[in-house]
């Protein structure tokens, strides 16, 4: 299993990084961890506070999901930026420390191979394969 960063393989979809677009993403990397659609709106707001509305900032973080240039926690409802160079049908694994709120993803073939035989067996077509596991990070449980 791969823990390690890789430079993102995919580019944007026509249409590109929009203003909106490009500063969700910047903000999701430079938090490095997850951030909710409202937090989200509130780092968003403008030298006057104005905050952008709601369904602006979904579209936006739903083009970063739709590349592969973030992945949504379901079990947070929270969004962080992608830290892998993945294929879009290789399962993701979310290793979230519950004490620090560290996340790090991982990719496996041997979990690829394995889920795609669960599946199949199954006679069950997977639309995303993410895995959310929930512990305490090394850092943490040397602590």
């Amino acid at each position: 299993m791969s823990l390690e960063p890789k430079p993102h393989p995919r580019a944007p979809a026509p249409g590109g990084l929009t203003p909106a677009r490009r500063q969700a993403l910047d903000i999701l990397t430079r938090a490095n961890r997850p951030v909710g659609a409202y937090e989200m709106i509130d780092m968003m707001r403008d030298a006057k506070g104005k905050r952008p509305a709601p369904i602006s900032v979904y579209r936006a973080l739903g083009y970063l999901l739709d590349n592969g240039l973030a992945h949504r926690l379901a079990s947070q409802n929270a969004f962080i930026v992608c830290g892998h160079a993945h294929g879009a049908e290789e399962p993701v694994v979310f290793l979230i420390c519950e004490q620090c709120g560290e996340v790090k993803e991982a990719t496996s073939p041997g979990l690829a191979r394995e889920l795609a035989a669960l599946a199949g067996a199954a006679g069950f077509a997977p639309r995303s394969r993410v895995v959310e596991i929930a512990g305490r990070c090394e850092r943490c449980a040397a602590g």
